[in-house]
């Protein structure tokens, strides 16, 4: 026995409310979250999933089966669901869809490295494995990819219509679909050599009233803002349209002699002053360059609204910066800092401007531009979910069409490439040693989860769909996949079920760094306030309830 005996430290190195979990603790903790996530969304997939009511601390409630709403909305405490969450944020920006797919792959992917764990293998060689069924299945998935034009309006249909199949549109579907595609068009038409097509430049204006089917499309934009003056017209054909961002009123330094006033005369001629001012400095500096419709970003004075009214102008004040940049975009026109600055080569155009009433509210719609790079939609519906709803499925099939821009290849949708994917991956894996094998078959089976889920949401046999689905893609049929509302198997390339190939690329790239990040830890420190205190009695006289009342 040694005679040195080892001293404590007299030094608390963490505090006492410090919890700490480590190694294969920390990663079933961990997994567990994310599971819990996934499991939750799974039986949202597909054209058959089922709604979720989501209430919030607030009290507001709504009905959905989007899973980027649904994660966005949710309240979550423990770091791994909230890392889970921002990812998924992550892929809902960048491509606008296939966030629950990412979930429910990320955490089939868990499970699965859960056991290859118990096996006693390294989360390294996991990770490594992923890694490189990941390389495969992408560089395979894009030889299996068909190219696409972007005049192809049947496919662009077919893209769409998968994206809503799981929405609540109803009769409305081919409609929304309609407009999608229509709003596409008009944005990537001058943008064609740069394929950078920005989903700002479509704006979404939701009013209460009428359906779905009578939503429509404006070549423009439309300002939920009504004319400045009652007086000014209503509607303007071949408008000439001045974007100026300052105020239109009096400056500051007009007059910069002090005013005694006398008399009511004395107060009369200042007014007839500050209209003689405005009037040759503002009302006829426009009439000048002839623009007949004024878009102001800021206020306009009462005096020069009824100058432009007796002029037969119309102007619209206070309207959005963000609106105002659309503007920009669609009329051709330029934003100015101030009327000093505008000139006629500054003016956008439009075929009319006219001011609209839906139920208490004006909306003014600057429309049929020739020049227009940015467009308009007014969603109608009869409730606010349902317009809410409508606006998450139209943003779905808007950023469908948008990402197929990015490569221009699309895949056979219904878990048909995630199949094709798993089949390829097991001939490659026999190539490598039987350590490293595990993971690469773990990734193959856990792509299986889309198709399965698919099934299981459809009311069919899961399992014999599965057998009946690999031998298929084993004979090489790897457009196979299901199709949900008729509950068969059939070829998806012929049965329209298509989504493009860079969103099935950001499903699989997420889903492997969320697994990739859970494996990394192996170490967490948690404060005790990290976990839910119990909440107070409301009435604070009433003591609490002590542990012998309890039992």
């Amino acid at each position: 026995m040694s005679i040195f005996r080892e001293k404590r430290s007299p030094y608390r190195v963490f505090d006492r409310d410090i919890s700490r979990a480590r190694g294969e603790a920390v990663l079933r903790i961990n997994i567990l979250a994310i599971k819990v996530l996934a499991e939750m969304l799974k039986t949202t997939l597909g054209p058959r999933g089922m709604d979720k009511i989501v209430v919030e601390t607030s009290g507001e409630w709504f009905v959905t089966n989007d899973g980027a709403t649904i994660l966005q909305k949710i309240d979550v405490r423990h770091p791994a669901a909230k890392l889970l969450i921002e990812v998924a944020k992550a892929q809902d920006k960048e491509v606008g869809d296939g966030t629950t797919s990412a979930v429910i792959l990320a955490g089939e992917l868990l499970s699965r490295a859960l056991y290859l764990l118990q096996l006693k293998l390294h989360p390294s060689i996991i990770i490594n494995g992923y890694k490189r069924a990941l390389d495969i299945a992408l560089k395979e998935m894009n030889k299996r990819a068909r190219a696409v034009s972007l005049n192809d309006h049947e496919i662009l249909e077919r893209i769409c219509k998968t994206s809503l199949m799981s929405k609540n549109l109803g009769f409305a579907t081919d409609h929304i679909v309609r407009i999608a595609i229509n709003a596409f068009q008009k944005i990537v038409k001058d943008q064609l050599r740069e394929i950078s097509i920005d989903k700002e430049n479509v704006l979404i204006v939701k009013k209460l009233g009428k359906s779905l089917s009578e939503s429509i499309l404006v070549e423009g934009i439309v300002i939920d803002k009504g004319v400045a003056h009652p007086l000014m017209p209503k509607r303007v054909v071949n408008a000439k349209i001045a974007l100026i961002s300052s105020p239109l009123k009096i400056e500051k330094a007009w007059c910069k002699a002090e005013l005694v006033l006398r008399s009511m005369a004395d107060i009369k001629q200042i007014v007839e002053e500050e209209i003689r001012y405005l009037k040759e400095n503002v009302v006829e500096k426009i009439l000048k360059i002839g623009a007949n419709v004024i878009l102001c970003e800021n206020e306009i004075d009462e005096i020069v609204q009824a100058l432009l009214a007796k002029n037969n102008i119309m102007a619209v004040k206070r309207v959005r910066t963000s609106d105002m940049w659309r503007l920009t975009k669609a009329t051709g026109g330029k934003l100015v800092a101030s009327l000093k600055d505008l000139s006629e080569a500054d003016l956008g155009i439009a075929g009319t401007v006219e001011e609209i009433k839906i139920g208490h509210d004006k909306l003014v719609l600057v429309k049929d531009c020739p020049k227009a790079r940015s467009v308009s939609i007014l969603l109608r519906a009869g409730s606010k979910r349902q317009l809410d709803e409508a606006e998450r499925a139209l943003n779905d099939a808007l950023m469908n069409l948008i990402t197929l821009t990015s490569k221009l290849r699309y895949v056979p949708g219904g878990g048909a490439i995630e199949m094709a994917l798993a089949s390829i991956i097991r001939k490659e894996a026999k190539k490598y040693p039987n350590k490293e094998q595990l993971p690469m078959l773990a990734f193959a089976d856990s792509l299986e989860v889309i198709p399965r889920t698919l099934a299981d949401n459809a009311g069919m046999d899961s399992t014999d769909v599965l057998m009946r689905l690999r031998s298929m893609h084993e004979k090489g049929d790897y457009a196979y996949g299901i199709e949900a509302n008729s509950k068969k198997l059939v070829n998806m390339f012929e049965a329209g079920i298509l989504e493009p190939v860079k969103l099935k690329e950001q499903v699989l790239k997420n889903a492997f760094e969320i697994a990739s990040m859970i494996l990394r830890v192996d170490d967490i420190y948690m404060g005790l306030d990290f976990f839910e205190k119990p909440p107070e009695p409301e009435d604070k006289n009433v003591p609490p309830i002590s542990e012998s009342e309890k039992s």
